[in-house]
């Protein structure tokens, strides 16, 4: 029997000897290939090269980085975003007064959107982007249309998930991941205050594109560092080398300004336990530290006496670390340590409590800021033994990047939030020294296998709700903002021209309503915010005024009613209304006041109101 071959698989095809070709180039001229939109491609200049012929062209020859679909890249960070976010105070806590987001959204089109909100005001951005296994990391890739790309991603409208395919088998390895992450460390950098800096988590696939991308974006005098990140304590039987750390590596917006305001880390128990208190002095643990320095001073050259009278001249080669009159003042006050029987060489008294800090090194041991090990226990401890996230990171390893770049007070950004590892951090740093750190956390909804968090975003927001109230549990003094408010991507508020040629009168009557009809007041809010360069954590209130609705946000700053009938009638009371409110408010500068256009009963009402707020010093008014 001729058992039939079936040509649906693989192992059934003909040799594809093209392929068989290209493998035996790179297995002999591993420089000979490069990445292309159809796969993997022949240098011809660098073939050309290799065979000695000189007429291979150096035309194209500068030190850069380059790859296929770097100048659509750059364009995609430049090209306005048609989305909006939609708050969700149901999903969040303390949504009145935390000061802390957690947006849900494709990120590039959330950057995008918190340009003229955050600009030059993000002190801290840390991001622990999707690292290039060869595997499928999922983003929306529809470059014409995002924001819908996005929409059918997350089944919010018909079109299914789309995957984003970055497989080694596709030609584009490198390529993919490059065009992911280059526009969205361009707009990153523009949230950047000027003495900022962003810390990017990697391994060892990308590093070097990543230190050449960020060369590019950041400048190269603006490196900071690259510190290594012991990720594991124990050995693997498997591989040449066991791989046993990551990456951090650190860019600042200008470095040197950086470089003046950067933190020290806390000491370490190994580096303190040196501080010991045996004769119960007030002030504390102390050590001694001896009071020589190298070299010759004849300042420094004096004579000492001991408090039994033995006598002491410098070392040798060495002299003493203080001038006489320095020194003098310390042994009056007590600090000058001459050993347990009073005639040894002085000593300075150093307190444990003037230590104030160390300056990091590029080495980040497992002891000193987690590992893996501890990453997923952390999440266990919230969630149960549930294996939720593989990929997380230790709590304590982002606490010692907070250390590093931000100060109380200041605003943190992570736009690939994972399990929301940064919100526990700054929640954990902020009990610590009592500050008031604020984040924006940023997931994409990516599916997971998991009934109870469908999504990695879902797994965001209830980690951000147990951690807070685990370190609340935990320190009962701490009286900081465990909060945050959560929006979410969609499409804007405000309806798109979309005409429908075949009936134009329909279309019109149909956009006469600019704003979409399933739109509450809250989301036209939030997106005015955005337009308006507004922070989303911006206090509002709420007062009826003839009935209607006003809102003042920022201290009067933004007024807006958005009501859907103003008549003719309603003009004189509501106008007076507004403008009584506005001045009891008292803003610091103009105000802005918006309404809905289509709320008005004529032209008449509009320009009637228009002129009552004119009148009484608010200049712009506006309508949606």
């Amino acid at each position: 029997m001729i058992e039939k071959l079936e040509a649906t698989s693989a192992e059934a095809q003909s040799a594809d000897l093209v392929a068989d070709n290209i493998a035996k180039l790179k297995t002999l001229f591993p420089g000979l290939l490069t990445e292309s939109a159809n796969g993997a491609a022949i240098n011809v200049d660098v073939l050309k090269a290799l065979v000695g012929d000189r007429t291979a062209s150096d035309l194209d020859e500068k030190y850069g980085l380059n790859w296929h679909g770097k100048r659509r890249a750059r364009q995609l960070a430049l090209t306005p975003s048609t989305g909006t976010l939609r708050p969700s105070p149901e999903e969040s806590v303390d949504w009145d007064t935390t000061q802390n987001l957690m947006i849900e959204g494709d990120n590039l089109e959330v950057l995008k959107l918190l340009q003229k909100s955050y600009a030059s005001k993000v002190k801290l951005i840390y991001i622990d982007p999707p690292y290039n296994t060869g595997k499928d990391f999922v983003y929306p890739d529809n470059f014409q249309d995002n924001i819908k790309n996005y929409l059918e991603l997350t089944g919010q409208i018909e079109g299914g998930a789309k995957i984003s395919s970055n497989t080694e088998a596709s030609g584009r390895f490198h390529t993919d991941w490059l065009n992911m992450i280059y526009p969205r460390l361009k707009l990153a950098r523009n949230l950047l205050q000027d003495d900022g800096a962003i810390f990017i988590s990697i391994d060892d696939c990308e590093v070097a594109n990543l230190r050449k991308i960020c060369d590019e974006i950041f400048g190269e005098e603006n490196f900071i560092a690259t510190c290594a990140w012991q990720k594991r304590y124990s050995r693997e039987n498997r591989g040449a080398i066991g791989d046993a750390h990551e990456y951090l590596v650190a860019y600042g917006k200008n470095a040197e300004l950086f470089q003046q305001v950067r933190g020290l880390i806390a000491p370490t128990e190994e580096q303190t336990k040196v501080y010991r208190n045996t004769n119960n002095d007030p002030n504390g643990r102390w050590r001694p530290i001896p009071m020589t320095a190298q070299g010759y001073r004849p300042n420094q050259m004096y004579e000492i006496t001991t408090p039994t009278g033995a006598k002491h001249l410098p070392p040798e080669g060495r002299c003493w670390g203080l001038v006489e009159p320095e020194y003098l003042r310390l042994l009056e006050q007590g600090r000058i340590y001459f050993g347990r029987d009073g005639s040894s060489q002085p000593n300075i008294i150093r307190y444990l409590s003037e230590l104030e800090g160390l300056v990091p090194w590029t080495w980040w041991p497992s002891s000193e800021v987690g590992h893996t090990d501890e990453a997923r226990k952390e999440i266990q401890s919230i969630f149960g033994s549930q294996s939720l996230f593989d990929t997380p990171k230790p709590t304590r390893l982002l606490q010692r990047v907070l250390e590093i770049g931000t100060k109380p007070g200041e605003l943190i950004l992570d736009f690939f939030a994972g399990s929301g590892t940064i919100g526990q951090a700054v929640f954990a740093q902020n009990s610590l020294d009592q500050g008031n750190r604020r984040f924006i956390a940023v997931q994409l909804p990516e599916a997971l296998e998991n009934k109870e968090f469908p999504t990695i975003a879902e797994l965001t927001k209830e980690r951000l709700r147990r951690a807070g109230t685990k370190i609340r549990a935990e320190n009962p003094m701490f009286s900081g903002d465990t909060g945050f408010r959560v929006f979410k991507l969609s499409n804007s508020n405000i309806r798109a021209w979309n005409p429908a040629h075949d009936d134009l009168a329909k279309t019109l009557f149909d956009h006469e309503e600019h704003l979409l009809p399933d739109r509450t007041e809250e989301d036209i809010l939030s997106e005015l915010f955005l337009k308006l360069g507004l922070d989303l954590c911006v206090a509002a209130q709420t007062r009826l005024i003839t009935g209607k609705r006003v809102h003042s946000i920022g201290g009067g700053v933004l007024i807006a009613c958005l009501a859907e009938k103003i008549t003719r009638e309603d003009v004189e009371a509501l106008g007076q209304g507004i403008v009584a409110w506005h001045q009891q408010l008292a803003p610091a500068g103009d105000a802005t006041c918006v309404f809905r256009d289509s709320a008005f009963a004529d032209d008449v009402a509009k320009s009637n109101l228009a002129a009552i707020l004119e009148q009484h010093g608010i200049a712009k008014v506006r309508s949606l």
